[in-house]
C-alpha cells in the first residue's frame, strides 16, 4: 500500500487525492438539506445562468440530470421557473428569496472551510487564489470539449 505521503505518488496524484477528501469535506459543511448537486446548480443559476441547457454544458451535467434537480429545488421553493418570452418551449430559471437566502448561507458555509484548508498551508492567499483560478480553465476546459463534440443535430 502507498502512503499518502510517498514520494511513489506524483503531484498530479496527490491533488487528486487533496480534491477528492476536500470534495467531501464541503459536502459535510452544507446544509442539511443542500446536496452538492443542489449547490453547484443554485450557484450557477445565481450566477445567470437561466436556461437548463446552459447549465447542463456549464455543470458538464446531462439534461435529464438537470432537469431532476431543478425538479427538486422547485418543490422546495428554492427556484421559480418562468416561460421565456416568444418561445413556449424554453423556460427561464431564477432564485427565489428563499433560494438567495440559502445559497448565501451556504456560500458563507463553504468559504469558511476553504479558509480553514488554505489558513493550514505554507501560503493561504496563494492557495486561495489558486483555487479561485480552477473556475476559469474549467470553463475553458468545457468549452473546448464542447467545440469538439459535434452537436445531436449534426450527427447522421
Amino acid at each position: 500500500m502507498i502512503e499518502p505521503s510517498s514520494p511513489e505518488l506524483t503531484e498530479a496524484q496527490r491533488a487528486v487525492r487533496a480534491m477528492a477528501r476536500t470534495a467531501r469535506l464541503m459536502e459535510r459543511t452544507l446544509p442539511a438539506r443542500l446536496s452538492m448537486a443542489d449547490f453547484r446548480m443554485l450557484s450557477a443559476i445565481g450566477d445567470g445562468e437561466a436556461r437548463a441547457s446552459r447549465l447542463a454544458r456549464r455543470l458538464a451535467l446531462g439534461k435529464p440530470a438537470v432537469s431532476a434537480t431543478v425538479e427538486s429545488l422547485v418543490k422546495r421553493g428554492l427556484v421559480t421557473r418562468t416561460a421565456h418570452g416568444s418561445d413556449q418551449r424554453a423556460v427561464d430559471l431564477a432564485l427565489t428569496a428563499e433560494g438567495v437566502a440559502t445559497l448565501a448561507d451556504a456560500d458563507a458555509a463553504l468559504c469558511r472551510t476553504v479558509e480553514r484548508i488554505a489558513d493550514a498551508t505554507a501560503g493561504p492567499d496563494a492557495t486561495v487564489r489558486v483555487l479561485a483560478d480552477l473556475g476559469p480553465a474549467l470553463d475553458t476546459l468545457l468549452a473546448a470539449r464542447e467545440a469538439c463534440t459535434p452537436s445531436p443535430a449534426g450527427r447522421a
